[in-house]
């Protein structure tokens, strides 16, 4: 069973509509008890990093998500899930993200924000995720903020937008992806699947 983490996030549905088209079982998980029995997490987001992490101490969340990632249970971070992941944003000053792994957000500089619509990610390291036979695999984005991490051995694919950032990253059993597969076709189904495959 796969719990896909309802904390307001706008694109919910739309992940669990991607999970059901492909008839993997699935639930939202609102509370701490929603937790059980999920053997994999999926967090979207399309939001803020601070009102996220309010939220998520509200409906006491935020302590079983680290405990989750901590365990290297599978999980699968979307968009604000990935930027969740690090430690700050300059979106939300003073405002700690989970931690897991290192790195802060950085706002785009270009005169274009948010960065809206179709965009490449170059395959850094081969990675079942990702289709191994293409160096450049495109998706659907909409973002503001950007990963900026020093652990370079988790980022399998890049983003260009001004600057090359980190779209794709791996550790253990966590993955997340700055873009939206939900919103990706083919392409993003087919990234959803294989992350189930491989978790």
């Amino acid at each position: 069973m796969i719990g896909i983490i309802d904390y307001g996030a706008g694109n919910l549905h739309s992940i669990k509509n991607a999970l059901d088209y492909l008839g993997l079982k699935n639930r939202l998980v609102k509370d701490e008890k929603g937790l059980k029995n999920m053997e994999r997490i999926i967090l979207p987001g399309v939001g803020a990093f601070g009102a996220a992490i309010t939220k998520l101490k509200k409906i006491e969340l935020l302590e079983r998500l680290i405990e989750w990632l901590k365990a290297d249970k599978p999980y699968l971070g979307i968009c604000l899930g990935l930027q969740l992941l690090f430690e700050s944003s300059e979106e939300a000053e003073g405002v700690s993200g989970f931690g897991i792994l290192k790195g802060r957000m950085r706002k785009f500089q270009m005169s274009k924000i948010p960065q809206i619509g179709w965009n490449s990610v170059e395959v850094i390291k081969p990675s079942p995720i990702l289709k191994s036979q293409s160096k450049k695999v495109y998706f659907y984005f909409l973002h503001s903020y950007y990963l900026d991490t020093p652990e370079e051995e988790i980022v399998l694919g890049r983003t260009e937008y001004g600057v090359s950032y980190p779209s794709v990253i791996n550790k253990g059993n966590i993955y997340a992806v700055q873009f939206h597969p939900e919103k990706s076709g083919k392409v993003g189904l087919d990234l959803l699947k294989r992350w189930v495959e491989l978790c």
